[in-house]
């Protein structure tokens, strides 16, 4: 068995790039879906759900495109042909999300949009695990986060860009999405599809017999799998067994729901134990019957079996996308209120306000391309643990900082904190995790950590409009504080990782 081939700078840019084109898709996505629901009408502790789209689609999506291109190959390659059909779709529903007339509309859209997205995004973090050798990995990520962060930058702040430099008019009649937000789809549209068109044409995939030759720093955690396979209570009558626990509870959980009458939303909490507990029913049953020669019965198999550093940084990963979850849906309306003082979307101040949370949004992802390459350097000093820790501690103390400041200006420095944490988040969970996959499940399993990336986030989406309505009397500024507290949770949990590489 021999080692992979060291890629050169500009291999390792050119199988990255097509991040640039994603973070222009999610950037606009994050910066200004909850603009456009505001202004279709969509009241504060209703936006929430309406982000719904998101998560779902990635807990759906990912784990399946990942086990289908760990098994693909053909003329177009392994991982490329779901980076182009995701940019189409992509750039498809980004033309039209800015041309909804009504909410229903544009919460489709964004389910179509994030689905896309998905498809895209998903290779791409396994691409680096089947291109990159063990000590490049972390390399690459930090690349994808480089370009994660530049496409940000650009897509956040084109709003403001396009409304103080070209004129381009930020205000409209109720209900109709200003034209500056309408122009800056359209490009983020171009920018996705090209991006992606530019990896896929400047990078050759090694082949499956490539991949096998290489594939003797992955033995190790290929013999790890199968020990932990054994040790985990994974057969049959424990699927069935544990199902059961996860409906009983969610019935329950629902039954309380509708009996103190409480808010819809809460039920997409209590539905979905009852939804993974029948899943994990049918898994069971099928192990039973031995019908486990199928897409279905392996994803699940392989959840059962994680690694244990998977488990490990499934704990940080909740916690790190749940305080940036509550960033993305609130920073808007927080910031609109709080600081400027206004919740009438068709008021030039409000406008104003969510422009500048787009130039807030441009700033953290400027500083996590800038620090990219920093990190890597950081953590060979020290290491991914340490680094990733100090990363987190400065995204929390940025989200909490909201709080205090008073000058639109100041919130510039929030993002600073934001994003270290965010350049960490996109690379050193990542980097840390391939070294404990086997390569021919890293698709899978890359979806599956995927999990703990959107979980948080239903669950975010499940009861935050809840609480910021419950407790916090609509302001929804504490659920920033709140998403601070959330991200020094997760930086103390990383001290807790294994890291198989250190």
């Amino acid at each position: 068995m021999k080692q992979k081939p060291r890629l050169s700078f500009w291999q390792i840019w050119n199988m990255s790039f097509g991040f640039l084109g994603i973070q222009f898709g999610f950037a606009l996505q994050n910066a200004n879906v909850s603009r456009i629901f505001e202004t279709l009408g969509a009241k504060i502790e209703s936006i929430p759900i309406l982000w719904i789209a998101a998560p779902v689609s990635g807990l759906i999506l990912q784990p399946i495109i990942g086990y289908i291109s760990d098994r693909t190959w053909n003329r177009f390659g392994r991982r490329r042909p779901y980076f182009l059909t995701g940019a189409i779709l992509a750039s498809l529903a980004l033309l039209i999300m800015p041309n909804s007339s009504v909410l229903w509309v544009a919460a489709g859209m964004l389910w179509i949009l994030d689905a896309s997205i998905n498809i895209s995004m998903e290779p791409f973090r396994a691409f680096v695990g089947d291109m990159l050798s063990s000590e490049q990995r972390t390399k690459g990520f930090a690349m994808q986060s480089f370009f994660i962060g530049t496409g940000a930058v650009i897509a956040s702040a084109l709003p403001y860009l396009l409304t103080n430099i070209f004129n381009v008019e930020n205000t409209a009649p109720e209900g109709v999405i200003p034209s500056s937000v309408k122009y800056s789809f359209y490009i983020g549209a171009a920018a996705f599809f090209l991006a992606v068109l530019w990896t896929v044409i400047r990078t050759k995939e090694y082949s499956p017999e490539e991949l096998a030759s290489y594939d003797t720093e992955n033995k190790l955690a290929d013999k790890d799998l199968k020990t932990l396979g054994t040790s985990v209570s994974s057969g049959a009558d424990n699927k069935i067994t544990n199902s059961a626990f996860y409906i009983l509870s969610g019935s329950a959980i629902t039954a309380f729901f509708y009996y103190k009458e409480l808010t819809g939303e809460l039920y997409v909490f209590s539905i979905g134990l009852i939804v993974f507990g029948l899943l994990l029913l049918i898994a069971g049953l099928c192990e039973k019957a031995r019908m486990i020669k199928n897409g279905f019965f392996e994803i699940f198999d392989d959840f059962s079996k994680m690694p244990k550093t998977m488990k490990q940084l499934a704990i940080v990963q909740f916690f790190s996308w749940f305080a940036l979850f509550a960033m993305w849906i609130y920073t808007t309306p927080a910031v609109t209120k709080h600081i400027y003082g206004t919740t009438d979307t068709t008021s030039a101040i409000f406008n104003e306000g969510a422009n500048w949370v787009g130039v807030c949004f441009g700033m953290y992802n400027l500083v996590a391309a800038l620090v990219a390459f920093l990190l890597p350097v950081i953590a060979k000093k020290t290491n991914r643990k340490i680094t990733h820790t100090l990363s987190l501690i400065a995204g929390g103390l940025g989200l909490i900082s909201i709080y205090y400041f008073k000058d639109p200006k100041m919130l510039l420095l929030s993002m600073v904190g934001v994003g270290i944490a965010w350049s960490s988040i996109l690379s050193m969970p990542y980097a840390i995790l391939t070294g404990a996959l086997p390569q021919n499940k890293m698709g899978v399993y890359m979806g599956i950590f995927n999990f703990f990336i959107v979980i948080p986030q239903i669950l975010a989406a499940s009861v935050m409009g809840f609480v910021t309505k419950t407790f916090f009397g609509g302001e929804s500024i504490y659920m920033l504080i709140f998403g601070g507290i959330s991200m020094f949770i997760a930086a103390f949990a990383v001290l807790f990782v294994k890291d198989k590489d250190r």
